[in-house]
């Protein structure tokens, strides 16, 4: 990556860096099942679900993370917004380390740093009204006056394509739409500065998940957002990103703008991802790229480069040996692969 200016060690926030993630790691400890509790000096294994990602998002820009199912999106989104703490490794935000914050200054961050989940039948709790789940975001940022309250709530709501009727209505009476609009009004209700939107739309049907990327986007522009932008759909990734990473078994393998990765894909994994993309113009579809074998086991990776098992156009014993670093190819383009090295 790019060196950032520092200024008596601290981050210079003038180049525009918000966010800078540096080697960072989640491993998981696999819970040992009946049969293995009984089965004495069983091995514990380890799930490295994100191993040493190093990442950086500008201020005001839409970040895309695109990457198959398991790759390990969800989980670094989940960290960097300290739902799950980190393993190893900084989450570096406006100067300052947050990654082993604790107490007030977490909860601070928590305050600016804010999440939209994948799924909006899941991520309200149904007991609850919509009044409940928002009050609960308003008292943590300060907000008591129970009138004052009330006007926010409404305000969030309208901001957000719903009105002061829904209320006090429960999440089963509103549609997935609906739904995810009350979660992306759970998040505003924070001020926050960043937002992790986690496959926001990926749940819903076309035509509204439309009418969420167009919200998403309009309130970038109105509240001057960031975002970290997680999808599998990579229609939607080049619509909305400003810049995309591409991420396989815990490991960035391509980083650039939307442009270099959508219409000059370097990295062998990019140019299969791509190559899935469906279209209607048949003069414009690429040539369809089959990965052979599945995607490796985040328990055991492959020594070497991560790819390395299913590349189509591996260098030879050095790509099953040697990791490669992420590099700039030129301007803003980074790719880890020996083909460029």
């Amino acid at each position: 990556m790019h060196k950032v200016p520092l200024k008596d060690g601290v981050l210079d926030m003038e180049n525009g860096t918000f966010i800078q993630i540096k080697n960072l790691k989640k491993y998981f400890i696999e819970e040992p099942d009946l049969l293995t509790r009984v089965v004495p000096k069983k091995k514990k294994r380890v799930v490295k679900a994100v191993d040493d990602i190093n990442l950086e998002i500008n201020k005001g820009e839409t970040m895309g993370l695109v990457g198959e199912s398991g790759c390990g999106k969800t989980t670094l989104g989940l960290t960097i917004v300290r739902l799950y703490e980190p393993t190893d490794g900084k989450i570096i935000f406006e100067g300052e380390d947050i990654a082993e914050a604790r107490g007030e200054k977490l909860k601070e961050y928590r305050k600016r740093a804010q999440i939209i989940f994948q799924n909006p039948y899941s991520s309200l709790n149904p007991r609850k009204t919509v009044r409940d789940i928002l009050t609960v975001p308003l008292i943590a940022v300060g907000v008591k006056n129970p009138h004052v309250r009330e006007e926010r709530i409404e305000y969030l709501l309208e901001r957000v394509g719903l009105n002061h009727r829904h209320m006090d209505s429960y999440p089963h009476q509103f549609s997935g739409g609906q739904r995810q609009r009350i979660g992306i009004a759970r998040a505003l209700a924070m001020n926050p500065q960043f937002i992790v939107a986690d496959e926001p739309v990926s749940a819903l049907d076309v035509s509204i998940q439309a009418q969420i990327i167009n919200l998403l986007e309009e309130l970038k522009e109105e509240l001057n957002l960031t975002y970290l932008f997680i999808s599998h759909d990579l229609s939607v990734v080049y619509h909305v990103s400003d810049r995309v990473a591409v991420m396989y078994l815990g490991k960035i393998m391509e980083l650039g703008k939307t442009e270099d990765i959508f219409f000059n894909p370097v990295h062998p994994y990019t140019k299969a991802l791509l190559s899935a993309i469906p279209s209607v113009d048949k003069r414009k579809r690429r040539k369809r790229i089959i990965l052979e074998g599945t995607v490796p086991s985040p328990v055991n990776p492959p020594k070497g480069c991560r790819f390395h098992t299913r590349c189509f156009m591996k260098k030879g014993k050095i790509c099953e040996e040697v990791e490669p670093q992420l590099k700039e190819i030129e301007n803003g383009h980074f790719v880890a692969c020996h083909l460029y090295s």
